[in-house]
């Protein structure tokens, strides 16, 4: 059996993709990203409402020296990690809304 060309595989693969993606539309179902967002909200606004600024120093310590062993830029991970905290620390919930969850696929326009 021959080999697929890389060509045909990334189509096939992109379209694996796409329907995946589809699906998890369909039935609503959270990414791994989406679940992230939110956790990452909540530990946020949690450490400042109760106080705990030094549990968010050190959680950022954390992420960061793991984003430099990823080959991350340290400076520039400090930096996305503390405008998430400023972002998510205040007030505001800080997402955009997903209006094609409100609705049944069928009523959704967007597609």
């Amino acid at each position: 059996m021959t080999r697929k060309s890389e060509a045909v595989r990334n189509r096939e693969q992109k379209e694996r993709q796409r329907t995946l993606r589809a699906k998890q539309k369909a039935e609503k179902r959270p990414g791994r990203d989406d679940v992230a967002r939110v956790l990452l909200h909540w530990f946020i606004r949690g450490a400042t409402v109760k106080g705990r600024e030094h549990e968010l120093d050190r959680t950022g310590e954390i992420i960061v020296k793991r984003l430099v062993e990823q080959g991350f830029d340290e400076a520039a991970s400090y930096a996305v990690f503390d405008a998430l905290v400023d972002k998510y620390g205040g007030n505001a919930w800080g997402f955009r809304r997903k209006p094609h969850l409100l609705y049944p696929p069928e009523v959704n326009q967007d597609e």
